[in-house]
């Protein structure tokens, strides 16, 4: 057995780790989050990307963290999944190198949002090869960091979920299984840990917990600089297992499958009147909300179709809206991007030249998911009031006297006169950019919600455009149309709407103006345009290549109010 000395790579990382001394500059500090607890994955988008969206959206909105894949070097090859088998510790992913991800966590940092890292310390990989940054590797041997004794005895896949010790001391799908228990592989964590850390790193997102376990993620944590650092663990329910959530709350939070399993099941084929105690008390497979890491859908899930995902349309986003607006659990808004190969990886290898192309579907931007970001943090620690429902799938919600939000899953419109706790005033629809809503001395205040479709109220959220044809508020002065066109796509495929008017980019096709698929198969768009300005429009399709396809017909014509926006309800011509 060779001696436990820090040498060759992992001397580098307990190096920058700061357990040796060195000369670094002191990373930025990240600004207090407050109430801000709601966490966007963006999954396999690259430190640079992240990097922007913190400064353009996510800071802007309010998140309070971003969780990016994990940074560690990794096996080769296109698939997101490589990015899950380890090699090394170096940051030298195909998201970007230690300088990408320093540059990322101060930029994050500077927007108010705080940085959380997935990080694979379950195992390393299943094969042999070159990783990504070029470390030369086979199974059970890494050098500088592992070898053979490292890893567990049982070199089998796990078969019976019913035995703890098949879970955690054997092979998950092939791959590598670190022997956790021993102190110098928790050591070599803890300072893999440590080396992001010292980068600036808030918390961390642990791969494959339920594989580990939680007496050893403890001690490993225990090893770290900052022992109270943010802490979420993937754990996932199985009725008669060995291996429960709940051993795992005392290291920190648990993402909450069961939760995500079941707004699926209500959302798409029970009644959301049932969802008027969501929470701890619906029995197995939930914690209590201090533990608990809510979520409608992350990469696993959305690819085997146990949780909803971006291809149910407004069913998805209304998930969305509830999971922000319901006091249960801190929520984590996951973002990623098209497929229809469930193995494929990152569009252009992580980078985001723009919301809305080359398959990235920015689910964080969606302004119905956004707008409930700040809902959120505005009602934090407010109880439910004024619940309402209609026996089936329309539901409202009152959060003290700070906010109240209606959704309707009904398949038609709803008008209702709801009894809110909100103080008297006008109120900003952050569902609907301009919409707003007079509540009257008694708290109450009349609505027609569309279906599909939701309306979310709090004191205090931004405002702009005009009241909406349910409420009783003061138009804004502000002009322009409201797009929305019924477009069935495949994967890699967007609508964008041109036109005459500079605003839809002058019939160039380059500047055209990209649509939201929130509600898909309805694009939608809000642009500003001059009050009183004739426009004619058509829409047009890109594929990933950037090919253009226009709809058939002649131009669309419209004229922008004199205030407000015309509100445009268009079908695709074939």
């Amino acid at each position: 057995m060779r001696s436990r000395v820090l040498n060759g790579a992992l001397a580098a990382v307990v190096a920058a780790a700061g357990l040796i001394a060195v000369s670094a500059t002191h990373p930025a500090q990240a600004a207090p989050p407050g109430t801000k607890d709601v966490t966007a994955t963006l999954f396999e988008w690259s430190f640079a990307s992240v990097a922007q969206a913190c400064t353009s959206t996510l800071g802007p909105d309010g998140y309070g963290y971003v969780e990016v894949s994990p940074p560690e070097e990794h096996i080769q090859g296109s698939q997101w999944w490589t990015s899950y088998q380890p090699v090394s510790y170096k940051i030298a992913g195909r998201l970007g190198d230690a300088t990408a991800y320093q540059n990322m966590v101060n930029t994050c940092h500077a927007a108010g949002v705080k940085v959380i890292a997935d990080a694979v310390i379950n195992h390393m990989s299943a094969g042999s090869g070159t990783g990504t940054g070029g470390s030369s590797y086979t199974k059970y041997d890494y050098p500088g960091y592992y070898q053979d004794q490292d890893f567990h005895s049982c070199r089998t896949n796990i078969t019976d979920y019913t035995n703890r010790d098949n879970v955690q001391n054997c092979e998950l799908s092939g791959l590598a299984d670190l022997n956790t228990g021993s102190d110098y592989v928790r050591s070599t964590i803890a300072g893999y840990l440590n080396h992001l850390i010292a980068l600036g790193t808030d918390g961390f997102r642990i791969d494959a917990a339920k594989h580990i376990a939680a007496s050893d993620l403890s001690a490993i944590k225990a090893k770290l600089t900052n022992p109270g650092v943010f802490w979420a663990q993937e754990v996932i329910y199985g009725a008669g297992e060995a291996v429960q959530p709940g051993e795992y709350t005392g290291t920190g939070d648990v993402d909450l499958f069961q939760g995500a399993y079941d707004l699926k099941r209500i959302f798409s084929s029970e009644k959301l009147a049932y969802l008027n105690n969501w929470g701890a008390s619906w029995g197995a497979g939930y914690l209590p909300s201090a533990n608990a890491r809510t979520f409608v859908d992350n990469w696993d899930t959305e690819r085997n179709g146990s949780t909803l995902n971006y291809t149910y349309g407004n069913t998805y986003t209304l998930a969305n809206v509830y999971l922000l607006a319901w006091p249960y659990g801190s929520p984590n808004v996951y973002s990623g991007y098209e497929f229809s190969d469930t193995d494929a990886g990152p569009p252009n290898g992580g980078t985001v030249n723009a919301c809305y192309s080359d398959g990235w579907k920015c689910q964080h931007a969606w302004p119905q998911i956004a707008g409930m970001v700040g809902f959120h943090n505005a009602v934090a620690g407010t109880a439910v009031t004024n619940w309402w429902d209609n026996g089936n799938n329309a539901i409202a919600f009152g959060r003290g006297s700070k906010g109240y939000v209606a959704i309707n899953h009904e398949s038609g419109a709803i008008t209702q006169t709801f009894a809110t706790s909100l103080p008297a005033g006008t109120y900003c629809d952050v569902q609907h950019a301009g919409a707003t809503y007079s509540v009257g001395s008694d708290g109450r205040f009349t609505a027609t919600v569309g279906a599909g479709d939701a309306v979310a109220l709090y004191a205090g959220a931004p405002c702009s455009g005009t009241s909406s044809s349910g409420g009783t508020g003061t138009p804004d002065p502000s002009a322009g149309a409201s797009f929305a066109v019924n477009a069935t796509t495949v994967v890699g495929q967007n609508i964008f709407v041109a036109g005459d008017a500079a605003a839809l980019g002058g019939w160039d096709t380059s500047k055209a103006v990209p649509l939201s698929s929130a509600s898909y198969p309805v694009w939608k768009a809000d642009v500003t345009i001059p009050a009183g300005t004739a426009i004619q429009y058509k829409y047009i399709r890109k594929d990933s290549s950037g090919a253009v396809t226009w709809e058939s017909g002649a131009n669309r014509t419209a004229t922008v109010p004199v205030s407000g926006k015309i509100v445009l309800n268009d079908a695709w011509r074939n």
